[in-house]
């Protein structure tokens, strides 16, 4: 059984990122407390560039640790409007703070209503046990 926190007013995937509503039809994306845990000390970020088209399941940058490189897939499809520059400097962010300041992406959806084709937070920790 895990310990981890997966805050319920986020939306998740089988990749192990999360997806938090902003508004606007706009989404801040990260990886997940277990994504985290489960790399090591993040030591490097790439992420999209902003204006970046992508598609859902796309990989769209990497997360590198002590332990390996992952790749970091788009949850949903539109386009990169933010990227997390405090992840250039501070990567250890997505380990220290997964939900809050160790995000790395904004986006807006080409259809608001895919983020509904998501997990739920309930539906995420039944995946990772």
């Amino acid at each position: 059984m895990s310990d981890f926190d997966y805050p319920d007013d986020l939306r998740y995937t089988a990749e192990h990122e999360w997806v938090r509503s902003v508004g606007d039809g706009r989404v801040r994306v990260g990886i997940t407390a277990y994504a985290q845990d489960a790399l090591g000390d993040v030591v490097f970020v790439t992420a999209p560039a902003v204006g970046d088209s992508i598609s859902a399941g796309d990989a769209c940058g990497e997360i590198e640790s002590t332990k390996s490189v992952s790749d970091l897939y788009s949850p949903l499809t539109g386009e990169i409007t933010a990227v997390n520059a405090a992840l250039d400097a501070t990567p250890e962010l997505i380990n220290s703070d997964p939900y809050g300041e160790g995000w790395c992406f904004e986006m807006s959806l080409a259809d608001a209503a895919d983020l509904d084709s998501l997990m739920d937070a309930a539906a995420y920790r039944d995946s990772v046990g």
